[in-house]
């Protein structure tokens, strides 16, 4: 307790000097705007390019304010996403430095993703967002992304790192990942795309909209899909099928009258079949055939359905305020039924255990691979995982901003009310095994396996200044967020809900985060900026549990240097208490109970380069692009991490799941008749539990270097044909080792299609 208190004590002292600084700033600033001299008709460039506010749902909305912001940001375009047709999030990220992300499926279905360090364990520590609204299924309550966004179908990527995403709560640690969907065009017009090659995959993509007078409207559809690269021995499917539909409408509303106002509507449905499964393989088998499938999995499989409406008003008083409301519900209903315990001999084990200690369970894992056949109690246990999920809620958003005299200021405030749920309701089946098939033997009774309901519901504001003078840009904010966390577990001895042996929990949370970021530019080639903010992660719904904190540095650089670009950022969180969570997606139970690591460093460096090696003349550009990042981890504190998650953790020890070195390159030849794209990407290897120094064989997945390339050929202004190679030098590799046994990435594909615009 004692140790509590101090670091208590040592985090409300970093929060009091954080403030006063904020306060400072903002004192200096006003101080000085006082001093003024009326501006002779000129106006700083940069400055008067604030003056156009981009769409509401953006974060930033193009390159040139990504690289102008106080914080680190990065802004992926249309261009970049356009140029390997990307369906798999992971290689669309890959050349943001400061993401570190680990493959599961090959497809990128349900990825990992982590910024500077915080847990990749299915996105879950990650503010993510579809055109500025939360879209993990329920973001407070239960974060794991069991569905994330089609990447296939966006516009552009925002990544926000750094103190300036204190406005984008509630996990402020790392950063934000904002998606920005197709947006409705100015004119009529839309585009076809498809493409088909190895593995029977396949992938179709159309969209059409327009814009008539005070009337606009896009609708769009996409289905992608694959018969999958790993092998079970009756050669039934392992790929999926993905359905996608998005209908907008935009209506200006009083077209005539001095302020402007609008309407958004925007409809999107997906649903997905996807033969995957938590089971992986052994060491031993990974090296004899890295892409087989154990027969104890042949039953499983992902369905899932999304719904997504959302109404977006926005009105503009003048063209320097703005006020944009979005009302929003997301829905989401999935079944996983996977293998999930191997009973033999009478003996029950989770797939996590089997594989955490294989040599104790090597009659377990031939009866999962269809080697001994079932006699008497030997069943694959297989769960459905069925889950329902809701995430609503309204958010305001006023911006305000305005010139005194050659300063400029913006004030952006938020409001956000929101509540979501996840309505788990479960059962076991129990399948024999017979020379490789599965039979059902016992079927189990829904909501007798896990039978609760967790729900969330928070509100949120936030409070932005930025001002800038000359080359100096300040931008000192602050984020509340009130929250008060449920469950209600009904037991499995009460699939009827009749609330005879319900227990009830309840945790609440309210906490102020600050954050303050600076940015001088010297001249139009050289800028540094830096800031210090406060992270969090809401905790979950266990009662007393505090929320993950931390306190947040950067310090970097943007230059240019001729036709030579680039970013370099150093950064530092500094964890008070890192919270991990038994996920299943890690080989945990998952009950989604967490369990405090206490302090932890995170330290490193992230560096982009861009350089242009065409002429001037030159009808052929050669642009190349080069990422870096490094990510140091050690935790300050020695413990045993509930079910062995992370291991038996020893001060000095870094943490799992995160590569230490990771670097990405690009490169195109980009003609008006053709172009062409590689990309090379390094991930270094990491470890699966808590450790330093070398890393055991049965703890490690090793680095890989993965090559990618695209072509496109303009047949005519509107019809071009395409080619996609995914790995390419067909690197044999494994991706990771959870969430039971090693899994390997995408092989060599190769496909080919077409682009018709219109």
């Amino acid at each position: 307790m004692h140790k509590i208190n101090n670091l208590f004590i040592i985090s409300l002292n970093k929060m009091k000097r954080i403030i006063t600084l904020s306060i400072c700033l903002i004192s200096i600033q006003l101080l000085s705007q006082t001093k003024l001299k009326k501006p002779k008709n000129k106006i700083d460039t940069i400055q008067k390019l604030d003056e156009v506010i981009i769409n509401s749902n953006l974060i930033f909305g193009n390159k040139y304010v990504a690289s102008n912001r106080t914080g680190s940001a990065y802004y992926i375009s249309p261009k970049e996403l356009k140029k390997f047709s990307f369906t798999d999030i992971n290689r669309a990220l890959r050349t943001v430095p400061g993401v570190n992300t680990y493959e599961e499926d090959g497809f990128g279905l349900r990825p990992n993703i982590s910024l500077r360090g915080t847990s990749p364990e299915r996105s879950s520590k990650i503010t993510m967002m579809e055109d500025g609204v939360l879209i993990a299924p329920a973001p407070y309550s239960a974060s794991s992304a069991y569905y994330f966004p089609t990447i296939a179908r966006m516009e552009a990527v925002e990544v926000l790192k750094g103190s300036s995403q204190i406005q984008y709560g509630p996990f402020t640690t790392g950063g934000a990942i904002n998606m920005i969907s197709n947006q409705i065009p100015e004119s009529f017009g839309g585009r076809i795309r498809s493409s088909y090659g190895s593995f029977n995959s396949s992938q179709f993509h159309a969209i059409i909209g327009d814009n008539i007078n005070n009337f606009g409207y896009s609708l769009e559809y996409l289905n992608y899909g694959s018969d999958g690269f790993k092998k079970l021995s009756n050669d039934i499917n392992t790929g999926f099928d993905k359905n996608d539909m998005v209908l907008k409408f935009k209506v200006n509303l009083f077209p005539q009258a001095a302020v402007k106002q609008s309407l958004d509507i925007k409809l999107q449905y997906s649903d997905e079949e996807s033969n995957e499964t938590y089971l992986g393989l052994t060491d031993n088998d990974f090296k004899t055939n890295p892409f087989k499938r154990y027969d104890g999995s042949a039953k499983d499989l992902m369905k899932n359905i999304h719904r997504q409406v959302v109404l977006t008003h926005t009105i503009d008083f003048t063209k320097n305020f703005r006020i944009t409301t979005n009302a929003y519900h997301n829905y989401f209903k999935r079944n996983w039924y996977k293998a999930d315990y191997i009973t033999f001999n009478g003996d029950k084990q989770s797939i996590g255990k089997v594989f955490g200690n294989q040599d104790n369970f090597n009659n377990h894992l031939s009866f999962a691979r269809g080697e001994i056949n079932s006699d008497g109690d030997d069943f694959m246990n297989v769960r459905a995982n069925n889950r329902v999920y809701n995430s609503k809620g309204i958010q305001t958003k006023f911006d305000y901003h305005w010139y005194n005299n050659d300063v400029f200021h913006d004030i952006e405030i938020g409001l956000r009310y929101h509540y979501d749920d996840e309505d788990r309701f479960q059962w076991i089946d129990d399948y024999s095994i017979n020379n490789g098939v599965l039979s059902l033997s016992n079927a189990g009774i829904p909501g007798t396996n896990a039978n609760r309901i967790s729900s969330a519901n928070a509100f949120a504001a936030s409070t932005t200044y930025r001002l800038k003078y000359k080359g100096w840009t300040f931008t000192p904010g602050i984020r509340y967020e009130n929250i008060s966390l449920q469950r209600e577990n009904f037991g499995g001895n009460d699939p009827s809900r009749t609330g005879d042996n319900l227990s009830t929990r309840e945790n609440n949370v309210e906490v102020f985060i600050p954050g303050v970021g600076t940015n001088y530019k010297f001249n139009n080639n050289f800028s540094i900026f830096g800031g210090i903010h406060k992270g969090f992660s809401p905790p979950s719904n266990q009662a007393g549990q505090k929320p993950e904190e931390s306190i947040n540095y950067e310090l970097g650089s943007r230059f240019g240097v001729g036709k030579l670009r680039g970013e370099t950022v150093l950064f530092f969180n500094d964890y008070s208490n890192l919270l991990g969570s038994d996920l299943a997606a890690t080989g945990g139970t998952g009950s989604l109970d967490q369990f405090n690591a206490g302090e932890v460093d995170v330290n490193g460096l992230e560096l982009l380069l861009n350089y242009d090696f065409s002429g001037q003349e030159s009808t052929i550009k050669i642009p190349f692009t080069l990422g870096y990042t490094f990510t140091n981890t050690e935790f300050k504190n020695s413990f045993g991490s509930d079910e062995d998650l992370w291991g038996e953790v020893t001060s000095g020890d870094e943490l799992p799941y995160l590569s230490k070195h990771q670097f990405n390159i690009g490169i195109s030849l980009e003609h008006q008749k053709y172009e062409l794209n590689f990309n090379g990407r390094f991930n270094g290897k990491f470890r699966t539990q808590a450790g330093v120094g070398s890393i055991p064989q049965d703890e490690l997945v090793n680095s890989n270097f993965v090559i990618d390339f695209s072509g496109k050929y303009f047949i005519t202004k509107n019809f071009s044909a395409t080619a996609n190679i995914i790995n390419l030098s067909d690197n044999i590799y494994a991706a990771s080792r959870v969430p039971a046994g090693l899994r390997p990435g995408h092989p060599f594909g190769a496909y080919v299609g077409f682009e018709f615009k219109f």
